[in-house]
This record gives C-alpha cells, sequence and structure tokens, in this order.
C-alpha cells in the first residue's frame, strides 16, 4: 500500500469515527507515521489543523441531519462529542452564522466542508533543492514556549513578544552576536504539543543566568533553503507545505522524533536566508 492509498485509508478511519472520540494515534498508525508526523503533514496539506478538520466535518454532518430529520438538538450534540446543547450550539452558530434550530427553517444558508481526499497532484515544474547532513552533537540555549501542534499563530506571537521585550537582543548579546546577525527557532518533545525555543549556538564563554540549555544528538538532517530575500522568511510556509506535501511522500526517508531548525542566516546587503532542517533515517525495506 503506497502513501497516497494510506493518506485515504487513515481519511477513511476518521470519517466513520465522527460520532466517537477519534483517536489520533490509530490514524497515524494507519498512516504508517507518527501521530505528530501525521498531523504536521496533515495541516500543511490541507492548510486546516486536523482538529478542525474533524471540527468542520461534525458540523457539516450535524447541520443536514438537523435539516433531513426530527431528532432533537441536544441529541445530535450529544452524538457530535459536544457536553451540552449550549457548547453545540455556540460551535455551530460560529461556523454556519445561525443556531442549530434555525438549520430546519426553509431557505437557511448553511455550511458544508466536504470530506478530504488525496490525489496525486503532477507537479515538478518548480525543483526543490535540498542537501542531507550529518550533524555531530551541539548545544543551543535560549528561551522556549509550548505551542500547539501546528503553531502557525502561537509561534509568530511568541517572537513578537521576545522581540518588543528585549529577550532577542538579550540572547544576541549572550551569544556574542552582532545587531544584525540572527538567531533561530527549534521545535522539540514533539507530541500532542512541543516545545519551541528561539535560541542560538552556546558560545565558548559558556551558558549565562536565565536562560535554558538545550543538548542536541548527532543526527541526520535534510536541509532545505528559502533562497535568499529580503527577510529570510519569504516563502517558508509555501515551502514547509512542500516539504510535507511533496518531498516527504516519494523519498526513501522518514521522519525521526528529534529537533527541527529554522535557521536564519545574513547573507550581507540586508538580505536573509532561512534553512530548514528536518530529521530523518532512510526507510528500512518492507
Amino acid at each position: 500500500m503506497d502513501w497516497l492509498d494510506r493518506m485515504n485509508s487513515a481519511i477513511e478511519y476518521l470519517e466513520t469515527h465522527l460520532t466517537e472520540t477519534i483517536d489520533y494515534d490509530q490514524i497515524a498508525r494507519i498512516a504508517c507515521c507518527s501521530t505528530y508526523h501525521f498531523q504536521r503533514m496533515f495541516s500543511f496539506i490541507a492548510s486546516v489543523p486536523l482538529s478542525e478538520y474533524i471540527r468542520r466535518r461534525r458540523l457539516t454532518l450535524a447541520a443536514f441531519e438537523l435539516q433531513n430529520s426530527d431528532v432533537k438538538v441536544i441529541d445530535i450534540a450529544l452524538n457530535y462529542g459536544y457536553e451540552s446543547p449550549e457548547a453545540f450550539s455556540r460551535a455551530f452558530k460560529k461556523m454556519h452564522g445561525v443556531m442549530p434550530k434555525s438549520a430546519r427553517d426553509k431557505g437557511v444558508t448553511l455550511k458544508a466542508y466536504p470530506r478530504l481526499s488525496f490525489h496525486i497532484s503532477i507537479r515538478g515544474d518548480v525543483e526543490m533543492n535540498y542537501k542531507i547532513e550529518e550533524k555531530e552533537a551541539f548545544e543551543m540555549f535560549g528561551v522556549s514556549t509550548v505551542v500547539s501542534i501546528d503553531g502557525f499563530v502561537e509561534i509568530p506571537a511568541f517572537w513578537n513578544k521576545c522581540v518588543s521585550d528585549g529577550t532577542v537582543d538579550r540572547i544576541r548579546d549572550a551569544a556574542n552576536l552582532n545587531e544584525n546577525d540572527q538567531i533561530h527557532g527549534i521545535k522539540y518533545n514533539k507530541g500532542k504539543n512541543y516545545s519551541y525555543m528561539i535560541g542560538y549556538f552556546i558560545p565558548q564563554s559558556g551558558l549565562q543566568r536565565g536562560f535554558e540549555k538545550l543538548h542536541i544528538a548527532p543526527q541526520t538532517y535534510a536541509i532545505f533553503t528559502t533562497g535568499i530575500n529580503p527577510d529570510g522568511q519569504s516563502g517558508i510556509l509555501e515551502l514547509w507545505k512542500r516539504i510535507w506535501g511533496e518531498w516527504f511522500p516519494t523519498c526513501n526517508y522518514e521522519l525521526v522524533n528529534a529537533p527541527e531548525f529554522e535557521m536564519v542566516y545574513d547573507r550581507g546587503n540586508n538580505m536573509y536566508e532561512t534553512e530548514i532542517w528536518i530529521p530523518i533515517v532512510k526507510k528500512l525495506r518492507s
């Protein structure tokens, strides 16, 4: 069974269990990857977190059921995992714009999010530049926070906070960096949530007080680049999407539960480059 079949089988499992507690670990097992890998891959391919997709599909089916049956709102709410009619009503109105009872009115407009399916998309018009490198152990330092599996909102907010309160400047000073030298982002302790550190390599002078220390074990990485641009971040989200949606499904490597990096470099003349380091291991032959 290839990657496409596994992903569609995972969606089939999800769709047939929407009225039950969804077992994320089981979905990942069907897709033959870790839970973290599946959730990250799903988010970038579908452009929506797995939890949000499940919420939308449940509320879509709930709307169909309200329109086509006389089942009580409270029973439909419980059927789709809501602990109370009030919680269901809030979620329903947020998505559909009307209260559940109004879904039975003639002419009411509702939203429907269709079931997701995976298909082969013939692209290949834009190459992906990457390299495989083995890195020796090293140590980094900085400040960290815990973010959700996607982190699309939390990570930029954490950067903004650390810039505004002077933490980024303190990290630069502790690392003996110049004003324009860039510091990095590290994702680690990956599970249902993960830790995200803003930091840099520990200098020879040692770790200053007030910072966390992170040991990075020897690891093989697939390293991708955004290319050189004025902020170093242009195209980074699209690059992440292509890594999960194009590179991983067709390569001979799989993700390792080890830290991931977004390494930002000053290339001079106010130009910057970001590298994404993905920890990998060669797939075992079946």
